[in-house]
């Protein structure tokens, strides 16, 4: 899922607020569009000034931090924070005054199942009728698509006089390389392609709703992958050896690989044009230039960097 939370409304349970003391000292004000970056070993959200790449400040969250979103006016950020199931809860950070708010407590609201197995990312479309998942145990994608279904006849054969359309979600279910867990959409909305720890990334069509390539990535442990601004090209990155592959999505062959770190999170930046990557393992964020397709930085954020997201304040 493209890292911006929208115009969703959630009426949460307040569960209270993390404790400020943790927040960095002389934090410096926060730019008016930020990096962020989570930190799973100093249990903080890291606020970026993404030119220089120095660390502005510090906000705590909770003990098990994962993937971070942000709102539609960059004003606020949202870490979930999980624990296998047992947190159930997403952070609430104040980017502005750079301090925690009260937590939502995410148990109460529906859930929605796809009947497959750890079904783990989430994409997005910009429309919101459009839901994409991987279910990692499964090696499927699911396509989840709120539409107008027409009422079913009963076995009566007639329908009650209180029987109407309603919107509903129906689900796709596309078989891909098992156990991909990371996965993106390309800009254009036409195709899935995901990630498999075997070394092969999966081709979806979106249109036809079934796989229609498989690449022989040669990445043990592939982990995540996103496509470029412009479309024309997938990062993937391995988190076992450390090597991210970039390949040419028209012809679907590899253009170059390079050193980089154990990669997990992936953001692109079509500002700057460059590319973070999480590198946990090696407890850095590298910094790729998308047009030398070189490394030239690195953000150190207190170890185990995870998630990624941008906030542009408005």
């Amino acid at each position: 899922m493209r890292p911006t939370l929208k115009d969703w409304h959630v009426f949460p349970t307040v569960l209270g607020t993390l404790p400020l003391a943790v927040s960095a000292s002389a934090a410096e004000p926060t730019p008016k569009r930020a990096l962020l970056i989570v930190s799973k070993t100093r249990h903080a959200l890291a606020i970026v000034e993404p030119v220089s790449l120095k660390v502005l400040g510090r906000v705590p969250v909770g003990e098990d931090p994962h993937e971070v979103v942000t709102s539609a006016d960059g004003k606020t950020a949202y870490v979930s924070n999980t624990g296998f199931g047992r947190f159930h809860e997403l952070n609430v950070i104040d980017l502005v005054a750079q301090k925690a708010l009260p937590n939502v407590d995410t148990s109460p609201l529906m859930g929605m199942g796809t009947g497959q197995n750890r079904t783990h990312m989430l994409h997005v479309t910009a429309d919101e009728k459009t839901l994409y998942t991987t279910n990692v145990d499964s090696g499927t994608v699911s396509i989840l698509e709120n539409v107008l279904l027409q009422p079913t006849v009963p076995p009566t054969g007639v329908l009650p006089p209180t029987a109407k359309p309603q919107m509903d979600w129906v689900q796709t279910l596309v078989p891909v390389a098992e156990h991909s867990e990371g996965f993106d959409v390309s800009p254009d909305g036409k195709e899935l392609w995901s990630a498999s720890p075997t070394g092969a990334l999966s081709v979806v069509d979106l249109k036809a709703k079934k796989g229609v390539a498989t690449v022989d990535a040669k990445l043990p442990g592939a982990h995540r992958l996103e496509f470029t601004p412009d479309g024309k090209r997938v990062l993937a990155v391995s988190v076992r050896t450390g090597e991210l592959a970039v390949f040419d999505t028209g012809t679907r062959k590899e253009v170059k690989r390079l050193k980089i770190g154990r990669g997990a999170a992936m953001l692109m930046d079509a500002e700057g044009n460059r590319a973070f990557v999480s590198c946990t393992p090696d407890n850095d964020v590298a910094v790729i230039d998308l047009k030398t397709l070189e490394v030239t930085g690195h953000i150190d954020v207190g170890g185990r960097p995870d998630g990624l997201a941008f906030a542009v304040r408005r």
